[in-house]
């Protein structure tokens, strides 16, 4: 699993098809899931994400996670994250799950992600076209991918 995430005052997500979904400060969460993804990846991801000091404390330096703020977070699928231009220049798919694999981790990853943190969790619809806009504060934007595990 392969996530972008960016600290935020507010994002949306909206799609024509199914309405929109809106949070304020918090974490906006571009999720990709691979072939071989497991739940495995999800429980080392959550767990990284609940943790992730990324916002400012009193002094101004990122100390607190999004459970530290009582933040919320906005989870969006993206299988664009698992693109290679290795060859060409059209991006190939391939590592990027089919569906039937994906659409079963992208909703327990939701749901483990509401039900750990206690926390506002919206998200967007898996294979939706969707349009999302957003403030990035600082700006931060991390990337973290489970077979990376940095």
């Amino acid at each position: 699993m392969r996530v972008v995430v960016q600290r935020v005052l507010s994002a949306e997500v909206s799609s024509a098809a199914h309405g929109s979904a809106n949070i304020g400060n918090g974490m906006m969460i571009l999720l990709g899931i691979e072939h071989d993804d497991s739940v495995g990846d999800i429980d080392w991801l959550l767990g990284k994400l609940i943790r992730l000091r990324i916002f400012d404390d009193e002094a101004g330096i990122m100390n607190l996670s999004v459970m530290d703020i009582a933040g919320s977070m906005l989870v969006v699928s993206q299988f664009t994250l698992h693109a290679s231009t290795r060859k060409g220049n059209r991006p190939s798919y391939i590592k990027a799950a089919n569906p039937d694999k994906a659409i079963p981790l992208y909703e327990a990853f939701v749901e483990r992600l509401k039900s750990e943190s206690g926390l506002k969790v919206e998200c967007g619809w898996f294979g939706a076209n969707m349009q999302i806009s957003l403030i990035n504060d600082g700006p931060v934007t991390i990337i973290i991918d489970t077979k990376n595990r940095e």
